[in-house]
């Protein structure tokens, strides 16, 4: 089995690093667990924490400020307001989605722990809601 690159961009990195985030071991870990999923994705910073785009456009946002005591995955559609489709995006019944909009979901880690537990669930999700957004 190949070992994939995983393609971190070290402007976030920097980012991070200043931050001296409480969270940051769990930061990196789901920062992995994103990239690894799909070799097109490309990390960078929106609304103050890692963002993740698929052809030019935000999918997948990091919510790490203010510093809490967890830290959220967004996601989204992009920024632009856009018509609402009838369906949830994705038909993954996951309980760790929290459905917001039908194009917009939140998905909360409290600790590293819900990261590593919930990491082939958090790949399906990703896959999927790329797949679904393209």
């Amino acid at each position: 089995m190949a070992i994939q690159k995983i393609n971190l961009n070290s402007v976030v990195t920097n980012f991070l690093d200043e931050q001296k985030h409480p969270f940051r071991k769990e930061i990196e870990q789901l920062r992995n667990i994103i990239l690894s999923v799909n070799p097109d994705l490309i990390e960078n910073i929106k609304w103050n924490g890692p963002n993740y785009c698929f052809n030019n456009e935000d999918r997948i946002t990091m919510r790490i400020q203010p510093p809490t005591k967890q830290v959220q995955l967004i996601f989204h559609r992009g920024a632009k307001t856009q018509t609402q489709p009838k369906d949830k995006l994705i038909s993954n019944n996951s309980k760790m989605l929290v459905w917001k909009e039908n194009d917009r979901a939140i998905v909360t880690f409290k600790n590293i722990h819900d990261i590593e537990n919930g990491k082939a669930e958090l790949t399906d999700i990703v896959t999927e809601w790329i797949s679904a957004t393209k």
